[in-house]
Order: C-alpha cells, then structure tokens, then sequence
C-alpha cells in the first residue's frame, strides 16, 4: 500500500477534482436525418472530427427510413435507455419530434440542438445557420449574375419545414428586390437529387427558356443541372449547403454558388457545445454561423475533401 503524507491530502484532492471536471472518453449520441442525403454525412463527420480532437466518443442514429418520425422516436427511447452523457440532435421534424425532446429533458441528458431549430425542448444550445439569410444572399448573388434579368426556376425543399420556408422567404425577398427577374415556377422537390430532375425535367417542357435556377439545396441544384445538360440546355444554378460536389462544380465552371450551410461545422461545434458543458465550460444559447456564399471568387477555401475538413476552433465558432 502506498501512503500519502498528510500534509500532501489537500493537493491530491484538488488534483482529483481538476482530473474529474476535465475527464474525457465522454459518449455523445448524435441524430442526424437520413443516410440519402450528404449533408448529413457532412455534419456527422464535422461530429466525428471534434469528438476525436476533444477525446470523446460518438454513436450516430440514423433513420434507415430517410426522415422518419417513428423511427426516430424510438431511437430516442434507446439511447434513453443507454443513456449517454450528451445529446446533439437534428430533429427529422421540427414540430413532431418535440415529445422526444422531452423525453431527453425528462431523462436529464444534456442536449444541444443543431442544423433545425425545433419548436419545443430545453437545450443547452442551437448551433445553426440563418436560413432566411442563406436564401436571401445567394439569390441576390444569382440575379446579379444575371444582369438583373430573365426567368428563373425554384426548387423547394419540403414545405412546412422551417429551413424550406426559410429559404423560400428569403428567395422570394431577393425577387422583390429585382423586378426584372421573373418567376416561372417554383416547385418543391423535397431536397432530393432525383426528385429535382424530374421536376426540373417537366418544368422545362413548359417553360424552355429559363435564364436562372435557385434552388434550396445542393442536391436538387444538382439534379437541376442533370436535367438541363440531358435537354442540352444552360442556365445559372445556385444552391445551398456548399457541399464537396456543388463546390467541385462551382470550379468546374458548371455552376454557379452555393451558401455555405456547413453541415461539418454545425456538427463540430455541436459536439463541442456537448462536452463543453459536460466540462463544466460555459456555453452560448444561441451560436450563428456566418453566412456566405461560395463562388468562383472563392471556392479554394472551401475545396477540400470531406475527411480532411478541419473543425473551427471554439472561438472562431462563436467570437469569444
């Protein structure tokens, strides 16, 4: 048995107490929406990433459903049973998924809410980016590109959503702004590549000539693109979330922005919101991310691989 001199007892608590107020290995549940989606992935490797820089662990769930209300609900009853140390929770419903929220809060698992703000819980934080203000920018990046001019197509995300409608406010915001841009159609296409080329694919039998096309993700822009070059046709087209292949496109000269929506950074920060609390560090209630438009001006910063992506640090994240 090894004994400590008395005199030492004092140090070796504090000691005890710095290594316990700082200890890791801590097990973070994180909820994205789907698996058909890559901005999903985008912010599960962003949670990833900060869980392994800070020595902490993570577990994903899933829907294997994409945005499934029931499955995801009885996710949150099974991580309610395994109880990890923290929650970082993108709702598949802003509004349905409220009882699962307090489902958590009963259980008092810390949880912060990212990407989707949803409409009741109690959080330790929201990370997110402004959805009205991603619309707004990069729809006036769009017609300015255009000369102020022309007709444009929208595609929708999935309506009655708050990043959709967002968006969709902030496009239509932009249009008020330039009178000589005119809206042909806008049509929802739910966030998905192949819905948004068959909508694109019968929007361009009725309407041929289209100047501009915005749409509220990268996905569907992209599905817009595949549907306009098998018409062999050509049009601007901005998206949003400034993913790994919209951002090869925009280098490619193929198209033509997207706002950085920054699923890897929201899941960074919301994985480092978690421990931080955890840690007994303090955290903000609210964390926007800056919004910007990825261009041709700009498009080197953010041309890099998903997996060497790199987390911002805590106070580039919130400027403190």
């Amino acid at each position: 048995m090894i004994r400590i001199p008395l005199k030492f007892a004092p140090m070796l608590a504090l000691a005890l107490c710095a290594t316990l107020a700082h200890a890791d290995g801590e097990n973070i549940a994180v909820f994205t929406k789907n698996l058909t989606n890559p901005y999903f992935q985008s912010v599960r490797l962003g949670a990833e990433s900060a869980a392994k820089a800070m020595h902490a662990n993570v577990t994903n769930y899933v829907p294997t459903k994409p945005d499934s209300i029931p499955e995801q609900m009885s996710q949150i009853d099974d991580v309610i049973v395994k109880h990890p140390n923290a929650v970082v929770f993108v709702p598949v419903d802003f509004k349905a998924m409220g009882p699962g929220v307090q489902k958590l809060n009963a259980a008092k698992i810390p949880t912060v809410n990212i990407v989707d703000k949803s409409q009741t819980g109690d959080f330790v934080s929201f990370v997110g980016a402004s959805d009205y203000q991603l619309g707004l920018q990069t729809a006036r990046y769009l017609f300015k590109s255009m000369g102020g001019k022309g007709n444009i197509i929208i595609l929708e995300g999935v309506r009655g959503t708050a990043t959709s409608d967002e968006r969709m406010r902030g496009f239509h915001d932009a249009l008020k702004e330039a009178p000589g841009v005119k809206l042909l159609s806008a049509q929802p296409a739910n966030y998905q590549r192949l819905q948004a080329l068959q909508v694109m694919e019968n929007l361009l039998q009725t309407y041929p000539k289209v100047d501009g096309v915005l749409a509220a993700n990268d996905a569907m822009a992209i599905g817009a693109l595949d549907a306009l070059d098998g018409a062999n046709l050509h049009a601007k087209v901005a998206g949003i979330n400034a993913s790994k292949e919209a951002v090869d496109l925009i280098k490619q000269g193929k198209m033509l922005a997207s706002g950085d929506y920054s699923g890897f950074k929201q899941g960074c920060i919301g994985v480092m919101a978690a421990l931080r609390t955890l840690r007994g560090q303090p955290v903000p209630k609210d964390i926007a991310l800056k919004t910007e438009v990825v261009t041709a001006e700009n498009y080197a910063s953010y041309d890099v691989a998903p997996e060497k992506e790199v987390c911002p640090t805590w106070a580039q994240a919130t400027g403190e």
